[in-house]
């Protein structure tokens, strides 16, 4: 009778808490709105409002059995990711996006991890993981600046596809650095054991190349909404579940099953359905991660998280004008396209949270307060770069232009 009436009260501390999170986010929304200011920023500060570092609405036990949502969340974040990438659209745009989303991403993560080396003295294992994060922009922030005021043109374009291929490179350059860790901490264990994680990091890929094609079968025109939504998201936990099994990410996984889908199918409607249904979840996770804030932590580690910021800037800009210098795009893509690859949020705090696991108690921490803290930082400067960047390339329509 004890385990049960414990199992009882957890279960009540659980629900009580997701309820309050979601308040708190529906709040949080309110204000953010009177400052236009985008939502994330407001569910990551309700977060540590409400979390052990401020107020301790939430306990801390109720906060680490909610650590699920990390793994949901990333999976709905990958699967949307995988639509953008349809092959008459990566036909069409050729080398050219391809090699500036190389650039801006991969310069900026490799000034990251060699800044955390050598100027902080931390591990491989730690700046590896910082840097493969810090390749990712989210694009929410910058889409929303797009749609606002109604910019096109040809910068518009190329921000586009640009920020649709960047999260698939920071994927590809996380799991290229956690099958690094993998095998560099079986060193002298045997052949087995120093290709385990490329084997299961293929076998991830394998799978989820195989639920595309299964759900592709699955899903026919007889099929109502409910049961198609209950489809895709039961084939993502499947996904999400094996891979945390398997010890690797499941991002690549997700994104291809999202990819192959739609290039078999070209369903759009069940990337809406999910997308109208994903908002609680999300709306959670960024309040989860805000609650996961150590502020103790932000006060040890500031230096590092300041440099965190500024580099990874730097190196989006650089990294995006040597892309469009080598690929010969126009001045104004040139000059003004980093300004628009600030944003930081949804997949990397994901990759932060599973690089967590990965990494030493101590140092998983820091890294996750380090991507907290900036993320914050990045979506309350973000949108403010991107619209800098959409008036000066002269492609924000005339009305708006004085906003």
């Amino acid at each position: 009778m004890a385990a049960i009436a414990i199992h009882s009260h957890t279960s009540t501390l659980v629900l009580l808490s997701l309820s309050l999170i979601l308040f708190a986010g529906f709040f949080a929304t309110r204000v953010t709105k009177l400052f236009r200011l985008p939502n994330v920023s407001g569910y990551i500060i309700a977060g540590m409002l409400i979390g052990p570092g401020m107020l301790h609405i939430i306990p801390e036990a109720t906060i680490e059995n909610l650590s699920f949502i990390s793994d949901v969340a990333l999976a709905f974040i990958a699967f949307d990711v995988g639509r953008f990438f349809k092959k008459e659209v990566i036909c069409g745009s050729g080398t050219r996006v391809v090699v500036i989303t190389i650039f801006e991403a991969l310069v900026a993560g490799v000034a990251v991890s060699v800044a955390m080396r050598f100027m902080f003295s931390f591990s491989w294992d730690f700046s590896l993981l910082l840097g493969a994060i810090a390749t990712a922009t989210a694009p929410a922030s910058t889409l929303m600046t797009i749609n606002q005021y109604g910019a096109k043109g040809e910068f518009v374009n190329t921000l586009l596809q640009v920020v649709a291929f960047d999260d698939a490179v920071c994927l590809f350059a996380f799991t290229l650095a956690t099958a690094f860790i993998g095998i560099s901490g079986n060193e002298g264990k045997g052949l087995v054991n120093l290709l385990a994680p490329l084997f299961f990091n293929i076998l991830a890929l394998v799978l989820g190349f195989l639920s595309g094609l299964v759900l592709k079968r699955m899903i026919t025109e007889k099929r109502s909404n409910e049961n198609r939504l209950i489809l895709v998201i039961a084939f993502l936990l499947a996904i999400s579940g094996i891979c945390v099994i398997l010890n690797v990410s499941p991002l690549l996984s997700c994104m291809l099953f999202g990819a192959v889908y739609i290039n078999l199918t070209e369903d759009r409607e069940l990337y809406r359905q999910i997308n109208n249904f994903s908002p609680p979840i999300m709306s959670t996770f960024f309040i989860y991660s805000g609650m996961s804030l150590d502020l103790g932590s932000l006060k040890a580690f500031g230096a590092a998280d300041v440099v965190y910021f500024l580099i990874r800037i730097a190196g989006k800009y650089a990294g995006a004008y040597a892309g469009c210098a080598l690929t010969g795009s126009a001045c104004k893509v040139k000059s003004l396209l980093g300004l628009a690859l600030i944003p930081q949020a949804g997949v990397a705090i994901g990759l932060a949270f599973l690089a967590q696991r990965i990494l030493p108690p101590d140092m998983g921490d820091m890294l996750l307060t380090i991507i907290l803290a900036s993320s914050v930082l990045y979506e309350l400067a973000g949108p403010g770069a991107a619209k800098c960047a959409l008036v000066l390339s002269g492609e924000i329509p005339s009305p708006h232009r004085k906003e």
